[in-house]
């Protein structure tokens, strides 16, 4: 078991914020489920919390009520090795959501996911400080990241 955990609050969409994950990202699952009992303070029988990785990653949700909500100050940062992985994660992270500048994205439930090819980091990480300053520059101006607009910027 891994020392830390991500625990991410939901009001009552764990379970169906979870089986959409799992769904989404490779190497993922379903670890253990633990529901409300009698003492509550949920209804009996509901999902209290559940336990699952994703991409080999754990987490725990909880169905913990109204009283939180996720904000942009946590975020899910998901490594991308090409276009195509941003555009799949960004299309099924992103459904029934709300895109954010920068590679950014909150999901339908609320949760604030960044979708950045590995392109990127490798351009900002350049020793020329116009080239990072031109990358950075390019992806200032977008929401979904483009790979090609990036490297593009990178060489002019």
């Amino acid at each position: 078991m891994q020392k830390i955990t991500t625990f991410l609050w939901f009001d009552d969409k764990a379970e169906e914020a979870v089986d959409h994950y799992t769904s989404v990202f490779p190497d993922s699952r379903v670890i253990d489920v633990q529901r409300y009992g009698e003492a509550g303070p949920g209804e009996p029988g509901t999902v209290m919390t559940i336990a699952f990785e994703l991409a080999g990653q754990r987490f725990t949700a909880l169905n913990g009520g109204p009283e939180f909500t996720f904000n942009e100050a946590m975020s899910l940062y998901v490594d991308c090795a090409d276009q195509a992985e941003v555009d799949m994660y960004w299309e099924k992270l992103g459904e029934g959501g709300e895109e954010g500048p920068c590679g950014w994205l909150k999901d339908k439930y609320g949760l604030s996911w960044q979708i950045v090819p590995r392109v990127l980091t490798e351009l900002l990480r350049d020793p020329d400080p116009a080239t990072s300053a031109r990358v950075m520059k390019a992806m200032f101006g977008m929401r979904k990241l483009d790979v090609q607009a990036l490297e593009d910027a990178g060489r002019q």
